[in-house]
């Protein structure tokens, strides 16, 4: 484990790795930091940090850049994230504050990660496996068309008619209407969607005989709602700024754009990074799986309902990378997109 100074060293190298894409020499640590030891000292610390395989020379200049576990190192120095400002919250609250249903919130999440950090941003639609039903909502639409609705705590709503023998615009459909939607509440109101589906499943022999083939329509209406768009999707943004760090990758962003294309790569990277709820994960080249993200790095933490993590988001794109600022705008904007989401 290096000494103090010698991670001091580490991270100017790689604040200023980030900020001009060149290597950094000694000569340059000096005159733009304030080290407060000599030239030869900065070239021994360099030293040692290269055999420790923190940085490492790209080719035979003096400067040096740094490795993948020095770009750990640095991240996992980080003691807290630079808060947002002002101007800059009040931005994201009004921008996202302004979506009228789940797509448009996550339409809007993905462009304005992408906008704030010039990246690769990605957002997992949030998982059926982790949502719960918020209210299940019955209308008559007509003396025999029955309207279901039913609305997730992610903000998902999935709408099915069915028809009806019975007059439901009369007094006694009225009521029918009514103690149904009740019973249907009281049953899956709060439970996530398996639990929910499996209490609903002897909810007809509560009802007369008369009325239970009415009840099992509705009920496999809303089982029906949950079968489209059962496959898990993830939406992106932002890939042509990719083209801004051509010179990042070792020979070819193809591999990474091949990746991007393979969403049940970004699912399973977005699923693993974010079981931590709030905390803000970060993935540096090699130690992504997949050898197509290689030479990239994924910050991603959860989003959620409420406090319930409901699906991942966050952005992508080359090692060299203002990790300080985008781990706090990934980390921002899952809490805005959360309290959106709240109940």
């Amino acid at each position: 484990m290096p000494d103090e100074r010698r991670l001091a060293v580490l991270d100017a190298i790689v604040k200023d790795y980030v900020k001009t894409s060149e290597p950094v020499g000694s000569k340059a640590l000096l005159e733009r930091h304030r080290l407060g030891v000599s030239a030869a000292t900065v070239r021994n610390d360099m030293a040692a940090l290269e055999d420790e395989g923190l940085i490492s020379a790209p080719h035979t200049s003096a400067g040096r850049v740094p490795t993948d576990a020095g770009y750990r190192m640095f991240v996992d120095r980080l003691d807290e994230l630079k808060p947002m400002s002002g101007p800059e919250r009040t931005a994201i609250s009004a921008f996202l504050a302004g979506a009228v249903d789940l797509d448009d919130v996550v339409d809007r999440t993905v462009r304005l990660l992408a906008s704030l950090t010039h990246q690769v941003a990605v957002m997992q639609y949030p998982s059926l496996t982790r949502s719960a039903v918020r209210h299940v909502e019955l209308l008559a639409t007509g003396a025999s068309r029955l309207m279901v609705v039913l609305i997730l705590n992610t903000g998902r709503v999935e709408q099915r008619v069915i028809e009806s023998s019975r007059d439901l615009l009369a007094a006694d459909g009225e009521q029918f209407i009514a103690d149904l939607r009740s019973r249907l509440n009281a049953e899956t109101s709060g439970h996530q969607l398996v639990e929910a589906a499996s209490r609903l499943q002897s909810l007809p022999d509560n009802f007369a005989p008369a009325d239970r083939d009415l009840v099992r329509a509705v009920i496999h209406s809303l089982e029906d709602a949950l079968v489209e768009e059962r496959e898990e999707r993830v939406v992106l943004a932002g890939t042509s700024n990719l083209m801004r760090f051509g010179t990042d990758f070792p020979l070819t962003i193809g591999p990474v754009l091949e990746a991007l294309e393979e969403h049940v790569v970004l699912l399973k990277l977005l699923a693993t990074m974010s079981n931590e709820g709030d905390v803000v994960a970060v993935r540096i080249g090699h130690e992504n799986s997949h050898a197509g993200l290689s030479a990239t790095s994924v910050v991603s933490t959860g989003y959620g309902a409420g406090t319930e993590v409901v699906a991942g988001l966050g952005v992508l794109g080359p090692t060299r990378m203002d990790y300080p600022t985008t781990m706090a705008s990934v980390r921002a904007v899952a809490r805005y997109v959360s309290e959106i989401l709240a109940p």
